[in-house]
């Protein structure tokens, strides 16, 4: 793990890292909390949703919005701790969010509880639009986990952890989904949290090879973070965008009482060549 340096440690299950205003936001799903920190390690406690998931994004404009995914709900942090609704999704059982420079959201779930040994449907994406209506824009997704949006607002990218594969969509002015096709077969490679940076690029953090892996379109692999523990998702950030932040924890599986290690979640820093771009 000589290229990764420990920001934070000491934390649960930790997922979502997001660099918004010179602050990393994370959330420790174990805590039910989504936090803020500095690099020089000093953190706090910006919300606090009872929810596993519990993914974030920022709009522009500068709204944070967190799932809900208990109650079927994106909602927003009130400076006095509230919570309000920014949109009902309408069914339970959501996972990550991602939104785009237009104010479009993306948010994804299984078709499934895999925690309570539910059989497996193939889960959805649904678009959340700035008007406030909601409509689901791709399906079959086997597990989707992680998107990312280029900066050009013309491309949705979603990993598919149960495919091993990266899926690419293309983005129309009205934040519908077309041209389905395979971004990256990553091969051996269980796609979690994603990012992308300036070229083109795409970071996964992969949980059962405790690693995080840059790959480019079409999956070559271009450069491997090897860690002592599971990769739940990667983001990029810091001065000059070329610090990639990793959330990780030890890994004890989805239906244990505890999906990770007590205490074993930390937040880690590589240095990397290429700055990030688009969304998150």
């Amino acid at each position: 793990m000589s290229e990764a340096r420990r920001l934070l440690t000491g934390r649960g299950l930790v997922e979502s890292p997001r660099w918004h205003a010179d602050r990393l936001y994370f959330s420790d799903w174990s805590a039910g909390e989504v936090i803020s920190a500095g690099l020089d390690g000093s953190s706090e406690v910006v919300a606090r949703v009872a929810s596993l998931p519990l993914c974030t994004a920022w709009l522009p404009g500068d709204r944070l919005v967190i799932v809900s995914s208990a109650d079927g709900r994106l909602v927003c942090p009130e400076p006095d701790g509230t919570l309000t609704t920014y949109a009902e999704l309408g069914r339970p059982g959501w996972n990550d969010v991602v939104a785009d420079g237009r104010g479009n959201v993306y948010v994804n779930g299984a078709g499934f509880d895999p925690t309570s040994g539910e059989a497996f449907r193939p889960g959805a994406v649904v678009l959340v639009t700035p008007e406030g209506s909601v409509r689901q824009v791709a399906e079959d997704i086997a597990f989707p986990n992680g998107m990312a949006v280029t900066p050009d607002n013309a491309t949705l990218i979603v990993a598919d952890s149960y495919r091993h594969s990266l899926v690419g969509f293309d983005i129309d002015a009205h934040g519908e989904l077309s041209g389905r096709r395979v971004w990256a077969d990553v091969g051996a490679g269980v796609p979690d949290g994603i990012c992308l940076d300036a070229d083109n690029a795409v970071w996964y953090a992969d949980v059962p090879n405790q690693r995080c892996v840059r790959v480019a379109e079409g999956g070559a692999v271009l450069r491997t973070v090897s860690l002592d523990r599971g990769a739940f998702a990667c983001a990029l950030g810091g001065p000059g965008g070329t610090t990639l932040f990793v959330t990780a924890a030890q890994w004890q599986g989805m239906t244990e009482a505890e999906m990770v290690t007590p205490g074993s979640g930390e937040v880690l820093t590589v240095q990397v060549d290429v700055p990030g771009a688009g969304w998150p």
